[in-house]
Formats: structure tokens, sequence, C-alpha cells
């Protein structure tokens, strides 16, 4: 006589699939207790490092961010780091008075676009594709905002500084990734280009890797005497920034 089956593999099943939720859960909690409890924007592999071993991260997080996207704060990325911020079409009760922020001049937008796609980029790369010459004071400005950051030194004659973005600069401008800069079809579609471009033009896709590049190497001593000292064979009147508009 056949016997009979036992669906006990399927009960082991739910049985597991239970214990992973809770899991999943839980790992959550932690990852909202720690994004809570920071002061500053916590670096995905901080938060792994804190969460049980063996945990996904990328799956934790992703939960989380589902977890919020209805409410009163959104659980955002910028680069590799997590923060909550207050969601977007709420801004306006925390606003207890109107401020208006200052304006970068034309030089450092263009400098900051510039760095931005082309980074890692070093100031001649910049001043050749504007056709003008760079201010120390439009990087001044940049690196202030903390939206440029110093990378390192170009393997070329004078081993000139290279550039390039942070998450300061995906944060102010709402981006999760570099990458998630607007491309040729898209700048067209928006009316920033018009007309006939140059045969062959093209936006390159942006990358911020924080790994240095095969011809970069690590900037050694102070990054602002490093500056100055980029900039001490300027001529007496390099190109004055614009300033910046009220």
């Amino acid at each position: 006589m056949a016997r009979a089956l036992r669906p006990v593999e399927l009960f082991e099943d739910d049985a597991a699939l239970e214990g992973e939720e809770a899991a999943l859960r839980e790992a959550a909690r932690i990852a909202e207790a720690l994004l809570f409890a920071a002061g500053e924007p916590l670096e995905q592999s901080e938060i792994a490092r804190r969460l049980p071993d063996g945990t996904d991260v990328e799956a934790v997080l992703a939960r989380l961010k589902q977890d919020y996207a209805d409410r009163g704060v959104t659980l955002t990325r910028a680069g590799h780091k997590w923060f909550f911020r207050t969601a977007a079409d709420l801004g306006w009760v925390l606003a207890r008075q109107q401020v208006e922020q200052k304006k970068l001049s034309r030089a450092a937008l263009e400098t900051l676009a510039i760095v931005a796609y082309h980074q890692p980029v070093t100031r001649a790369e910049i001043e050749d594709i504007r056709g003008v010459a760079v201010a120390k004071g439009t990087l001044d400005v940049l690196l202030e905002t903390g939206w440029v950051r110093l990378r390192g030194r170009r393997r070329a004659p004078g081993r000139p500084l290279t550039y390039g973005t942070t998450d300061g600069f995906l944060m102010q401008f709402g981006l999760e990734q570099i990458g998630d800069l607007p491309g040729l079809d898209e700048l067209k579609g928006a009316g920033l280009f018009d007309g006939r471009l140059p045969k062959g033009f093209d936006v390159p896709q942006p990358t911020d890797d924080a790994a240095l590049k095969e011809d970069e190497d690590p900037l050694e001593g102070d990054a602002e005497a490093a500056l100055e000292l980029d900039f001490l064979q300027e001529p007496d009147a390099p190109e004055e920034p614009e300033p910046i508009e009220e």
C-alpha cells in the first residue's frame, strides 16, 4: 500500500521564510535607529558593520526606504551615504522664514559642471574646455561649498591637482549617484542645447569613483597649501571670478 506524502517540506519552507522576514524586520529597525541617531549621513559600510553578520544591507535599506516612501520623512541616498530628509512636499511646513540662497557666478557654475562631468579633471583641462583661464577664487568658492574636493595629482609634467565632486554635491542637487546627471538627450529636451551641435559632440558619462585612476597619485600634505602652490605661477591678472549674486 502506498504511503501518503507529508507536506513537511512546505511547512519547513514557510517557517524559513517567516524567519527571514523577521530577521529583515529586525535589521531594518536597527538601521532605522542608527540613521535617526546619527548627526550626519551614514556610510552604507558603517550601517552594514552594525547589523547582524550575514545581513543583506542593500535589502534592508531598500525595505526601509519603501517603508518611509509616503511618510513625513523619507530615506535618501547620496553616493554611499544614507540619511533621513523631510519629504520634498512638506518643506514649506518647517520653513520659518524665506531665505534667499546665494547664487554661484556663471564662471563657478561652468567650472562645477565641468568637474562633475569630466572628473578627475585638472585646472588646465577645465580651462581648455571653458576656453578661458580659471581664477583661484572660483575654485575656492566651490571648495568652500563642499561640492568639489581635491582628489590627487595627475601623473604628468608639473603634477597638477585633480578635482572631483563630493557627496555634498549629490545631496545639494538631489542625486543618488553621479550617473543620475542628465545626458545629452535630456539636456536637449530641456532646451539647453539649441541649433546644430558640432559633429561628434557628446556629453561624457560621469563617474565619481573615489579610487584614484591609473594616472593619479595620492595628494600628500596640506590640501590648502597644495592649491596655493598650484596657482603660484599664475600671471598677475588671471580671470577674475564673477561676484556671487545676492
